[in-house]
């Protein structure tokens, strides 16, 4: 039995890669500060959930480009991105030569018409009693039939323009021809886009405005080869988000690409879910969890359990028949489902585990100076003037797994003044954390997969040094004691 800081520990040997078991002792006022929970290890389902990072995207269903009819120039604009419009709604207007010279032509070709009723209605008078022939007569048919066709014409052509059929009908005279036409919002919606501007010559090509009906949205996950038996067009989601952590959406799985990309090994799903509020904004980035039924059950804890000592995961099993006393045990980790993770080796089921507050363990572990093989530390014995002295040598080393759920373990303790190393490997491609960041340190590194990354750095004061992966989404922190 070995002292230390006012506190025992004992060090027995087992087939720990370190060589030996650490037993950590607390007092029952420590546990109640710390507030330490323990819970056994139970059977539960591995891999129930699959989770996805995802971006919110417009219903491509709900999303209108608009363009003018018309060729022309912009003379008034009524609508700024994230205006919110109704159908109907005039939102810009064209000054229109192209809409004024057809109208013109249809009246002319009405008046044409006209006159060429008159002169069909005198010539068959004219003909009934004898004072034109019945050649005139059928000329006069003939003209008047072409300058119908023309009237129907340039009618049509009109109404190609938008022109409706009641403005249509109002045309009598060239006084009456109206060169501007109101551009109107074909649907409901936002404003997401504008290139409208006063001045701005304009074609049907031209795009004005764009319009998106954000009352439902679209998100696009990228699935991973390894799960695509897993997930069927139908599956159920949920749909999270750090800007509202209150929020749960459900959704269900409707598009599977049928391709694959060739480098990431992904296909896109596409989730749509209601969007009453507005809440989730174009390009928001979110989590997106699928529910997969028939999962296997296995052995999980809390992730909350789960620490790291060096290059080890371990939990801390409280002392069956020795309150206060608990055993650090070496794990190997499994697939993890919300705040629970799969113990593949190194746990009964019915051990208890320490469920929170196992970082604290792990901090009294290493006050007490306890070190691996690697490591070194000279402690005193009770009753005994002899020191035991192990291996020891001057830096500090945590590796830090990045699977598809985050960083393990999430949280790191270094002492200040004593030179560190992480070393990140990611396992998977199934993350968005293809690169650390290190904002305090002004350190970014990108993180090949299944290849180590070391960062050293010498922590200088007590704190937290916050890190996480390009997109801000996964983070974890490295306590400064």
């Amino acid at each position: 039995m070995v002292i230390g800081a006012g506190a025992a520990y004992f060090i027995t040997r087992s087939a720990n890669s370190d060589g030996a078991t650490v037993v950590v002792p607390l007092s029952a006022e420590a546990i109640a500060r710390a507030g330490i929970v323990v819970t056994p290890a139970s059977s539960g389902e591995s891999g129930a959930d699959i989770r996805l990072p995802g971006v919110v995207e417009p219903n491509a269903y709900k999303l209108v480009a608009v363009t003018p009819l018309v060729s022309g120039r912009v003379t008034r604009v009524s609508a700024a991105l994230g205006d919110r419009v109704r159908r109907g709604q005039t939102i810009a207007q064209i000054y229109s030569p192209e809409l004024a010279d057809a109208q013109t032509k249809y009246v002319s070709a009405k008046a044409m018409l006209d006159a060429h009723d008159r002169e069909l209605q005198r010539t068959e008078k004219l003909v009934q009693i004898g004072a034109a022939s019945r050649q005139e007569l059928e000329r006069i048919h003939a003209e008047h039939a072409a300058q119908s066709a023309t009237v129907q014409s340039s009618r049509a052509q009109l109404e190609l323009l938008g022109v409706s059929s009641s403005t249509i009908d109002g045309l009598g005279t060239a006084g009456s021809v109206n060169a501007t036409v109101n551009i109107a919002a074909p649907i409901d919606g936002v404003v997401t886009e504008r290139a409208a501007n006063i001045g701005l010559n304009v074609d049907p090509a031209t795009s004005l405005f764009t319009v998106v009906d954000l009352s439902t949205v679209w998100i696009v996950a990228d699935l991973y080869d390894k799960d695509f038996s897993r997930v069927r067009v139908g599956s159920t989601v949920t749909i999270t988000a750090t800007a509202y952590p209150e929020l749960a959406l459900r959704g269900s799985v409707s598009y599977i690409d049928p391709q694959v990309n060739a480098e990431s090994r992904t296909a896109k799903i596409r989730i749509e879910v209601p969007n009453p509020r507005a809440e989730l904004r174009l390009g928001m980035f979110v989590d997106v969890v699928v529910a997969v039924a028939g999962a296997a059950r296995t052995l999980v804890v809390p992730r909350s359990a789960v620490q790291n000592v060096a290059d080890r995961t371990v939990v801390y099993l409280a002392h069956p028949k020795e309150p206060g006393k608990f055993t650090e045990r070496e794990v190997r980790l499994g697939r993890s489902a919300g705040d629970r993770v799969e113990i593949v080796s190194g746990v009964a089921q019915g051990d208890t585990v320490v469920a929170e507050g196992s970082f604290f363990v792990q901090a009294e572990r290493e006050r007490l100076g306890l070190r691996t093989t690697a490591q070194t530390t000279t402690v005193p014995t009770r009753n005994s003037s002899a020191t035991e002295t192990a291996s020891v040598g001057d830096n500090q080393q945590v590796k830090v797994i990045v699977t598809g759920q985050g960083f393990e373990p999430a949280k790191v303790m270094f002492r200040t003044g004593v030179p560190a190393r992480l070393t990140f490997v990611r396992t998977t491609d199934q993350t968005c954390a293809t690169e650390v960041a290190f904002p305090s340190l002004n350190i970014t590194r990108a993180l090949p997969l299944n290849e180590p990354v070391p960062i050293d750095f010498t922590p200088r004061k007590p704190g937290e040094i916050a890190f996480s992966c390009g997109m801000n989404m996964l983070k974890g922190a490295v306590v400064v004691q």
